[in-house]
């Protein structure tokens, strides 16, 4: 039996949740697991925790999926709040001076990625010690920089400062430096791969649908691309095939945005076919991206589509039009108006690709920069469409701040209360 069926169920999640929660000395140890030395003591043990990561990522009303999906999509006003007896979530829709300190979603964003920041930590400064088999080594490592890069990344989209490491009183960085700082967490696991390719021992230990060194080279363009960094990022993406590297889901670990917000149509729903954008950039009638993302009905009349349509259904790691818009965005970035229009269109004109996306509309005509990244931003926000990246979208293109109901988050009072180096709150 693969060891990937692992011990992480819901209920020891509830339990990592409330213990971290309720700790300000950020000790992210579960008390009633094994104790350290023996969670990094062989590699089995490593490969445990390392699979653990991935589940705390994306399972669950407290996973990254569902915090970092829901808060983006209702911030910027891909979906509204069905019924505002849940509380959090109305407060996310409502936005502004409403989104508290307190709100579960914001903390268990925050708690959850911090406890994976935590745990990875761990299993990177333990693998080379504990591992002697370096191809093993190499699989852990690259494995694991993928769950502690994404929780950096995450942080970094909905706070404009983050911790720069978990510990007792840390020093907080920019947002912009946490990018760059996941990039460095990527770039040290490629060049790890590099020198030892990961064996296939390891990757039959782990949850299939990723592809490891694909993944880190798409976050790692992601990442750079949001720091700023135009030149790596589009390195990054033309070393990543435009293939699918999913999180999948059984009959145990459901699909949590199918499960808690689809299936249940009583949190959230698509607000339309729009997907949010203001007139002038709307999708045109004929794109068949509308159709994939929102479904149609009675009641009511716009439903989540999408990746979260079914009980199993994978959800990308990243898309296959993230790593060309990309391409075409960081051409555009550095003036070169030609090529950033060639594969914009690559996008626009596309039927269908490895996760079944595509707009099949006729290929955009631009004069100017502004024009480029402007058809850019509107067919990010309609091919990622609830993708968990369209407050990060909104703020590096500059969008009007009406267009969104916050910009970042406040921040939790277990980090403030804990933490004398906490910045002062966003206004908005």
């Amino acid at each position: 039996m693969k060891r990937y069926i692992n011990k992480y169920n819901s209920s020891m999640m509830a339990v990592l949740l409330l213990f971290s929660v309720t700790s300000c000395k950020k000790d992210y140890t579960d008390p009633s697991g094994p104790s350290s030395d023996k969670a990094f003591s062989s590699p089995n043990a490593l490969t445990d925790v390392a699979v653990g990561l991935q589940n705390l990522y994306t399972a669950n009303r407290t996973g990254l999926i569902y915090t970092t999906v829901t808060a983006s999509s209702l911030l910027t006003g891909e979906t509204y709040v069905v019924n505002a007896g849940n509380t959090d979530e109305n407060q996310l829709g409502l936005g502004g001076v409403n989104v508290q300190n307190t709100n579960t979603v914001v903390t268990g964003m925050w708690t959850v990625a911090n406890k994976i920041i935590y745990d990875a930590n761990n299993v990177l400064n333990n693998t080379n010690a504990v591992v002697t088999d370096k191809t093993y080594a190499s699989g852990v490592i690259a494995y694991t920089s993928i769950f502690k890069a994404l929780a950096i990344g995450d942080m970094a989209m909905f706070w404009d400062h983050v911790p720069d490491t978990v510990g007792t009183n840390v020093p907080f960085i920019t947002s912009q430096q946490a990018y760059t700082k996941a990039v460095g967490v990527l770039n040290n696991a490629l060049t790890t791969v590099s020198a030892n390719p990961i064996s296939t021992t390891f990757t039959k230990n782990i949850p299939g649908g990723i592809d490891i060194v694909n993944t880190l080279n798409a976050l790692k363009a992601r990442y750079a691309l949001f720091a700023g960094d135009y030149a790596t990022a589009l390195d990054a993406a033309n070393s990543t095939t435009l293939t699918a590297s999913t999180f999948n889901y059984n009959s145990l670990t459901t699909n949590p945005i199918f499960a808690l917000v689809t299936a249940t149509n009583n949190i959230y729903q698509v607000v339309d076919s729009s997907m949010s954008l203001p007139v002038g950039l709307q999708p045109d009638a004929a794109d068949k991206r509308v159709p994939f993302y929102v479904g149609s009905g009675i009641s009511p009349r716009f439903k989540i589509k999408g990746f979260y349509a079914s009980t199993t259904q994978s959800i990308p790691v990243f898309l296959p039009g993230e790593i060309t818009l990309i391409k075409a965005e960081c051409y555009a970035r550095m003036h070169d108006v030609p090529n950033g229009l060639i594969e914009l269109n690559k996008v626009v004109t596309k039927t269908t690709d490895a996760v079944g996306v595509g707009a099949a509309l006729p290929g955009v005509v631009v004069a100017t920069e502004a024009d480029l990244l402007l058809q850019i931003y509107k067919h990010r926000r309609i091919e990622l469409f609830m993708a968990g990246l369209a407050l990060e979208d909104e703020r590096r293109f500059d969008r009007p701040v009406a267009e969104r109901k916050r910009t970042y988050f406040p921040f939790p009072f277990v980090e403030r209360n804990g933490n004398t180096n906490t910045p002062t709150d966003p206004a908005y």
